[in-house]
């Protein structure tokens, strides 16, 4: 089952919330060790952001069918700075004529900007669709 954490600063100090899908678990006066990597996520893609990371290190448990998976997995092979096409992915997961598939799988990517979706385009050389929005996909594309 996953789990959340959120810390809260509060005037007794700070406190530690930990979820998951189905309600609060607990609260904490320390950091739990299950969910720390929410913060390395967070750190890592800050880095991103601020043009320090070019790739995330992050161990991911994505929910997805086989096909979604391995669209997913292709995705994570697009360089840095670089773009590929729909049909591209398509024919790296050996199934060349699925472009559309894949376009719906890459719009249900799960861990967007860690698992690089907004480096898809179209075979046109147009930036395509984004679930995010057509702006913050060409933001990505600039960084």
């Amino acid at each position: 089952m996953k789990k959340a954490q959120w810390l809260m600063k509060t005037k007794i100090g700070p406190l530690y919330f930990v979820a998951s899908e189905k309600g609060l678990q607990g609260i904490f006066w320390k950091k739990q060790a299950p969910v720390r990597i929410l913060s390395k996520s967070v750190r890592q893609l800050e880095e991103y952001m601020d043009g320090k990371r070019r790739s995330f290190d992050l161990p991911l448990d994505v929910t997805g069918t086989s096909f979604q998976k391995s669209v997913w997995k292709e995705l994570g092979k697009i360089p840095y700075g670089k773009t590929s096409s729909y049909k591209d992915v398509a024919r790296g997961i050996r199934k060349p004529k699925a472009a559309r598939a894949v376009g719906s799988a890459n719009g249900k990517n799960p861990v967007c900007i860690v698992v690089p979706c907004h480096r898809v385009i179209a075979n046109d050389g147009s930036i395509g669709g984004y679930a995010g929005g057509l702006g913050i996909k060409s933001k990505l594309l600039k960084l």
